[in-house]
């Protein structure tokens, strides 16, 4: 059976065309799927039945299945979904004041290998199809009430973004269509470790949405123990790529700074991340991380927290310390996944 969730509109439209349907049935049954919330096609009362029918004989809405909704008293959910060949993969909604973010997977596993994350320690098994990244969005979506819809996109979860772009960027296209989630490409942040010829594709491309790079150190010494790939590629290629996007995009880069106590969280390492970002229409994340069993990293003390920010802010950066979320469901990237598995 076809995905119908898949974004190309070209196996759906052709589809209908050969039924002798109207083009308007496309973003007919779009609306429902992403604005009424339908996840059937009997839900949907304006498509008329005989077709329901047929579109329900070769089309399937839905490949997969929740397995688990761990929640959090701070309003944060995270899904472990399972796909149609077995594998595993997570999402997030963050509830914050108004704004509803969901923090969304782009491959089943990851193969940069930074050390600190639970999503990496099995490698790569394979990239998520658009239709499984598509089908993210709306399980989270339906966890809302009808009153409150999806206001931001982050492609944080597992996996690298930039490793599987022909299948993200369809994705993403349809979050922001009026058809699907309609959510501004403002609203839409891509995260990356730093893949430069991705990036310059990116900027090629004249793409629409925010770029967030993950440093997590400010020299090569340091990231190349933090990020291995990053022993391929250097800090130096990866700023210029990300100037270069900039450059086209206009859009105000974000950086991502993961805190790992007595690893990178002292003076030294404030002061080098001031100099590195100095002059850069950016905004710096400051993550204190949260700790996955089996991993020898900890959560930096208040203390180290405070007198980072202090140099950072001393030294003029635009820095965010973001709060902990969900670190008591397990909502680090990767660490659900591996919890369930061990049982």
């Amino acid at each position: 059976m076809n995905h119908l969730l898949e974004p190309s509109t070209d196996q759906l439209a052709a589809w209908l065309a050969q039924h002798e349907q109207p083009a308007y049935r496309v973003g007919q049954i779009r609306k429902w799927l992403f604005q009424h919330g339908a996840r059937s096609f009997d839900q949907m009362s304006d498509v008329p039945q005989k077709l329901r029918t047929q579109l329900a004989r070769d089309f399937r809405i839905w490949t997969t299945e929740v397995l688990k909704n761990n929640r959090a008293d701070d309003g944060t959910e995270k899904l472990l979904l399972g796909l149609a060949d077995g594998e595993r993969i997570e999402c997030v909604l963050l509830r914050d004041g108004d704004r509803r973010t969901i923090c969304i997977s782009s491959q089943i596993g990851c193969a940069m290998g930074c050390v600190f994350c639970a999503s990496g320690l099995d490698g790569v098994t394979r990239n998520l199809t658009a239709g499984e990244i598509v089908e993210q969005m709306l399980q989270l979506q339906q966890l809302l009430p009808d009153a409150e819809r999806l206001s931001h996109i982050v492609v944080m979860g597992m996996g690298e973004p930039l490793a599987n772009l022909d299948r993200l960027l369809p994705a993403l296209d349809l979050a922001s269509h009026p058809d699907g989630l309609n959510i501004s490409a403002r609203r839409i942040t891509i995260s990356t470790v730093g893949l430069p010829a991705a990036m310059d594709r990116l900027a090629q491309m004249r793409c629409r949405y925010q770029l967030a790079l993950s440093l997590h150190a400010a020299n090569d010494e340091l990231r190349n123990r933090l990020v291995p790939v990053n022993r391929k590629i250097g800090l130096a290629d990866i700023l210029r790529a990300a100037d270069r996007y900039f450059d086209v995009s206009g859009r105000q880069l974000t950086f991502e700074y993961v805190l790992l106590a007595g690893v990178n969280d002292h003076e030294q390492h404030a002061r080098q991340l001031a100099q590195l970002l100095r002059g850069r229409t950016a905004l710096l994340n400051v993550i204190p991380y949260n700790p996955v069993p089996g991993l020898p990293y900890r959560t930096p003390s208040a203390a180290a927290v405070r007198r980072f920010r202090e140099i950072l802010e001393a030294n003029n950066i635009r820095v965010k310390f973001r709060q902990r979320k969900g670190h008591r469901i397990n909502a680090a990237c990767g660490q659900l996944r591996r919890a369930v598995a061990s049982y």
